[in-house]
């Protein structure tokens, strides 16, 4: 094959690439996730998109190395490459490590249940059931019986008291993608806030709730 058509064809497939707007999406969806108290829905066309175009990338970085490319060219290609990759690993990373954290919750809460890929589920089963497991062998077998429970403190308790659960009512700093006018942040009888387009705030995550999951704003 002709180099020269090759190396075209490679910078073709990556103009056509980086004309996307997913990789200011992975960002965001990044982003989103390690400032929200709880696990957020699983962005699973994004993420497939993204494999996909780290798979392209690293087919193009390969091609243009064999083609002789300027090597400060290459290295522009790279960094995408790994900008990419170190967002879909950190995003991946940090939805695993909420799901370790407040695993026991998100088994017993449909709408949070579905928010898993089906291979964050799979994982959070057999995590849960390890830790239940190793609870009943290192510490709740040698209870008395009362307190045997790896949810409950003992027999008497009406609620899951040994669940963790994340605190909603934490601030997060937060940017509006457009302009949404008044906005009543709760039912405390407070005043209504105007949230203007790309101003910057700090609110309580349980009132922009229905925001974030709409994507009307994006946490930072």
């Amino acid at each position: 094959m002709d180099s020269g058509a090759g190396e075209s064809s490679a910078a073709d497939d990556y103009e056509s690439l980086m004309s996307t707007t997913d990789a200011e999406r992975l960002k965001s969806a990044w982003r989103n996730e390690k400032a929200a108290p709880e696990i957020l829905t699983y962005a699973a066309d994004l993420v497939q998109r993204s494999r996909q175009q780290i798979q392209l990338m690293e087919e193009m970085v390969d091609e243009i190395n064999k083609n002789g490319v300027d090597p400060l060219t290459v290295s522009l290609y790279q960094m995408d490459l790994d900008r990419t990759m170190f967002l879909l690993r950190s995003y991946l990373r940090t939805r695993l490590q909420k799901i370790e954290k407040y695993v026991f919750l998100i088994q017993k809460t449909a709408e949070q249940w579905n928010r898993l890929s089906k291979q964050e589920q799979k994982f959070a089963s057999r995590f849960a059931g390890d830790i239940k497991h190793h609870l009943e062998l290192s510490v709740l077998s040698r209870l008395p019986d009362q307190y045997q429970s790896h949810l409950r403190q003992s027999a008497a308790s009406e609620d899951d008291d040994m669940v963790p659960e994340p605190q909603l009512d934490a601030y997060v700093v937060c940017r509006s993608k457009k302009y949404l006018g008044a906005f009543q942040l709760d039912d405390g009888g407070e005043e209504p806030i105007d949230i203007e387009a790309d101003d910057l705030y700090a609110l309580p995550y349980k009132s922009i709730k229905p925001l974030v999951e709409s994507g009307q704003i994006d946490l930072v």
